[in-house]
C-alpha cells in the first residue's frame, strides 16, 4: 500500500468537493491519500442530502461565503478557521469503515498532541446518538450540534467533525479539525427565526471548542499542519511517497 499525501493550501469550496472526488476516482487497491486543505473564501457545505432552503442564499452572498454540497452526508458547516482533512482509502482492503474512521480520528489526536501535549487529553465519542430523532431538532440543520460515534471530542465538546461515504470501491472520509471560533456564526446564515438562531448559536457554544480556546494562543497553521502529517504516519506506521500522482479536475474546478 503506498500513501501519498496532498496539501492543498487555500483553495475555493467547490475546489476542495471536486479535488475529494477526483481522489476517489484516482485511488484504488494499492494506494490511499491524505489531503489537508483550507477554504478562501470561508464556505457552507451542506450534506448529500441537505437543501439549499436550509441557507439564507442572500445573507450568505452579502458576506462572500460560498454554498457548496459535500458527497458525504450530516448537516451544514461553516468553513472558516480550521485545517479540513480527508483520506481516500480502498474499500475491503484491511479495515471495515468503522475501523477506519475510528483509525483516523485517533491518528488526528496523535498529530494533535505533537502540536500540544495538553491535546492529547482530546477522546473519541463512544456513543452513536439518534440522528433521526435529532434531525426533526431546531439544532438538526447543524453538523456540529451532535457528535457521532468516534468523532474526537477535548472534554466533552466537539472539536473533529467528520464524515463518511463508501463510493464505489474506496471510501472517502473528511472533517473539519476547529481551529478558531468562527464556525460559531453558521447559526446567522439559517432560514429561521432569531430566536432561534440565538438559541443554535449558545447550542454550538457549549457543544463545540476549538484549538485556539483550548490554548488561549492563535494557530500556528503551517505548524499544525506538519503536526497532523507526521501524527498520521506515526500512528499508521507509514511513510508518504516522495512523489504525488496527477490528480485531472475538471477545469472548471480550479
Amino acid at each position: 500500500m503506498k500513501w501519498y499525501f496532498i496539501d492543498s493550501g487555500l483553495c475555493t469550496g467547490k475546489y476542495n468537493m471536486d479535488f475529494d472526488i477526483s481522489l476517489t476516482e484516482a485511488c484504488n487497491s494499492d494506494i490511499a491519500f491524505f489531503r489537508i486543505y483550507r477554504w478562501k473564501p470561508y464556505c457552507i457545505s451542506l450534506g448529500a442530502n441537505q437543501s439549499f432552503e436550509d441557507i439564507n442564499l442572500e445573507t450568505a452572498t452579502a458576506d462572500n461565503i460560498e454554498i457548496v454540497k459535500r458527497p458525504t452526508g450530516g448537516r451544514a458547516i461553516l468553513h472558516a478557521e480550521e485545517i479540513t482533512y480527508s483520506v481516500v482509502y480502498p474499500l475491503n482492503y484491511e479495515y471495515s469503515p468503522r475501523e477506519l474512521y475510528q483509525k483516523i480520528s485517533l491518528a488526528l489526536i496523535e498529530g494533535l498532541a505533537q502540536y500540544n501535549p495538553l491535546l492529547r487529553e482530546s477522546a473519541l465519542e463512544n456513543v452513536q446518538p439518534n440522528f433521526s430523532k435529532l434531525l426533526e431538532e431546531p439544532s438538526g440543520a447543524l453538523c456540529f450540534a451532535s457528535t457521532a460515534k468516534n468523532e474526537v471530542k477535548y472534554n466533552g465538546q466537539k472539536l473533529i467533525g467528520s464524515a463518511q461515504r463508501k463510493m464505489k470501491k474506496v471510501i472517502l472520509q473528511h472533517g473539519s479539525i476547529l481551529c478558531g471560533n468562527y464556525h460559531r456564526n453558521l447559526a446567522n446564515y439559517l432560514n429561521t427565526d432569531e430566536d432561534t438562531k440565538s438559541n443554535l448559536r449558545k447550542e454550538l457554544i457549549s457543544t463545540t471548542t476549538e484549538i485556539e480556546s483550548i490554548l488561549n494562543e492563535s494557530i500556528k497553521y503551517d505548524l499544525l499542519k506538519n503536526c497532523l502529517v507526521e501524527g498520521f504516519q506515526e500512528y499508521w506506521d507509514i511513510k508518504f511517497e516522495s512523489e504525488i500522482p496527477d490528480i485531472a479536475l475538471a477545469e472548471d474546478s480550479l
